[in-house]
């Protein structure tokens, strides 16, 4: 059965991150930058939440705060939905779908190791099913 951790071997283990006391703006402008959807928030060496464009919306642009002015504390995602590296694809797939979330942390003990969406989950997915009709296409066509 495969794991995050498999796929994190695919898409590669990088974590964006930035500090709690950041501003929105500038969250938004790395996000940009990186073209990615969310960032990890720290504070000492620890994740304390998760930054994400749904974030933006609801809790800056929705409640009319200003950007510039705003610090990702205040309206960053805590606490955090993480899994460990040995969990399966399926678990995490459900635990995302369960709590509507599209980012989740991969964790090794205290460490963030990585991070998956629900984009790399379905690309996994469609992956792995493409090489299983593969697989069948072969057996059927090289065993008459």
């Amino acid at each position: 059965m495969s794991t995050v951790q498999d796929i994190l071997r695919h898409k590669g283990s990088d974590v964006v991150s930035m500090v709690a006391d950041e501003s929105v703006v500038n969250a938004a402008r790395l996000m940009n930058e990186r073209g990615i959807g969310g960032v990890v928030v720290m504070d000492g060496g620890a994740m304390v939440g998760i930054f994400t464009e749904r974030d933006i919306l609801r809790r800056v642009v929705a409640e009319r705060r200003d950007p510039a002015t705003t610090t990702i504390r205040d309206v960053m995602t805590s606490p955090v939905t993480c899994c460990p590296v040995d969990t399966t694809h399926d678990e995490c797939m459900k635990v995302m779908t369960e709590r509507r979330i599209r980012h989740m942390p991969v964790v090794q003990g205290d460490e963030v190791v990585g991070i998956v969406t629900s984009g790399d989950m379905l690309a996994y997915r469609v992956r792995d099913q493409e090489s299983t009709i593969e697989l069948m296409k072969s057996y059927v066509y090289d065993n008459r």
